[in-house]
Parts: structure tokens; sequence; C-alpha cells
């Protein structure tokens, strides 16, 4: 069991290392391009309305499948699926996906960074313990 001591270091380790973390997301050049881009999709009007009609084709779709209507759900089916490829190929859409895909990789670099920095760390702490104990 560990201390209570070395359970408050770990846990002020921990938070220093979110701390740093968050710092570095800040900075990151690709995780502001995706909160602006992302920023820009969510006040489009034109494609909330998109959004709009495609739950609606598929609530249609879910109902009619629901009173035994295949070729009326059919239809709304295609109906979504049209609106669906149009937001899709919306540029910002596009954009927006691309942005995500570049900050999620800035997300994982640095936490992949981090994990070895904190295994690295605990490995040579459990070294040096394991030397201790030879002495």
């Amino acid at each position: 069991m560990l201390e209570d001591k070395e359970k408050n270091l770990l846990d002020s380790q921990g938070q220093a290392t979110l701390d740093r973390l968050i710092a570095q997301l800040k900075r990151s050049q690709a995780i502001h391009d995706y909160q602006e881009i992302e920023k820009k999709v969510s006040q489009h009007e034109g494609l909330k309305m998109l959004v709009e009609e495609i739950k609606a084709y598929q609530k249609q779709a879910v109902q009619f499948a629901h009173y035994h209507k295949p070729v009326a759900e059919k239809e709304a089916i295609k109906q979504a699926d049209a609106l669906t490829k149009q937001f899709d190929e919306h540029p910002l859409v596009i954009r927006y996906r691309e942005k995500l895909v570049e900050a999620n990789d800035v997300v994982q670099y640095i936490t992949t960074v981090i994990e070895q920095e904190i295994n690295h760390s605990i490995t040579e702490d459990l070294n040096g313990k394991e030397q201790r104990r030879d002495i």
C-alpha cells in the first residue's frame, strides 16, 4: 500500500501532468483551428436545418416501419440518405472533419509523450527502490 505522502505526491504529479497537457493543447494551432471551424459549423443555419430534416426523415422511417409501410419507409430512408450525403459533402463539414482528425492527432501525440514520461518515471522509481533493497 502507498503511504499517504506517496498518494499525495502521485496526485500532485498527476495534476501537474494534466495542467501541462491542457497548456500544451491550448497552444496547439491544430486545436485552435478545430475550435474555430467547430464554432462555424455549430452556428451555420443551413447545416442546422439539414440536420433537422435528416432527423425528421429518420423518425418518419421508423414510424413507417412500425406501421408496416415498407414503401413509405424506403422513401423516407432515401430522403434521409440524400440529405446526409448533402451534409457530408458540405465544405464546412469536410473542413471540420479534417480539423477534427488533426486535433485528435495532437491530443494522441501529447498523451503518448506524457504516458511515456510517466512510465519512465515509475520505472526509475521502482528500480531505485529495488536497488535500495539489495543494499
